[in-house]
């Protein structure tokens, strides 16, 4: 007999409701901010006890922190679905979907009157969709390649940069997905290729690149996902 307010033991249903639980705290967080969410307005919005969340999450904070890391696996697979070929189609990618992902926007403006104290997850989460050292293998794929100049180097400050220029434009300009999305592909392929035509192997060789990069991205970010999912990790390994 299941007792009443524990998570139901079959784990599509546990898992299912956490990302209930989770798609109410967005909605919420979003309306009012994180200061202003409690737990109480959580369960709520969700239709399970207060009690039903601790069981997943011993804090809001937790609850939150689980939230961002979905968010960001979200994003990455969204990106993928569009099967970016280059290093300015991939950053291209991350603008079209950021702009459609305003907590992630929120995330990396640092945005304390939407998120709060977890401005500082900003440095926790990383400040950029992509990371460390699945991005450094990958950029000198590219350069080996000839898609991609080695020099100055950088190569992550400066595709960073345009990201950021483009996606905090002045809200007063204009800011259509697609067209935002291109004006990204387009400056970091202007700015950080070699400019010389790629035979036909090469270039299918930087396509899998870049889809192989944004694979091992997705995983770390669902690795970190599974972590922040509390009572739903064995859940989450068994479906």
């Amino acid at each position: 007999m299941v007792k009443v307010g524990r998570p139901p033991q079959d784990p599509a249903r546990q898992l299912e409701r956490a990302h209930r639980i989770l798609d109410a705290a967005a909605d919420l967080i979003l309306r009012w901010g994180y200061g202003k969410t409690t737990i109480d307005d959580v369960a709520k919005a969700a239709g399970v006890a207060k009690g039903t969340i601790y069981l997943h999450w011993k804090t809001r904070d937790e609850l939150f922190a689980a939230l961002l890391r979905r968010e960001r696996v979200l994003m990455l697979a969204e990106v993928r679905q569009g099967a970016p070929a280059t290093l300015g189609e991939l950053y291209g990618g991350y603008a079209r979907v950021l702009l459609r992902r305003p907590l992630l926007q929120a995330l990396m403006r640092g945005d304390s009157e939407l998120l709060g104290k977890f401005t500082r997850q900003k440095q926790q989460a990383g400040q950029s969709p992509t990371m460390g050292a699945p991005l450094e293998a990958y950029v000198a794929e590219l350069v080996k390649l000839g898609a991609v100049r080695a020099e100055p180097g950088d190569h992550a400050m400066m595709a960073n940069a345009v990201l950021y220029g483009f996606l905090f434009v002045p809200d007063s300009l204009p800011k259509e997905d697609d067209r935002i999305a291109f004006l990204v592909a387009d400056t970091i392929d202007r700015t950080m290729s070699t400019g010389r035509p790629l035979s036909g192997d090469d270039a299918d060789a930087v396509a899998r690149a870049t889809i192989d990069f944004l694979a091992a991205a997705q995983e770390i970010a669902e690795q970190r996902l599974a972590a922040s999912m509390g009572g739903t990790q064995k859940a989450q390994r068994s479906v």
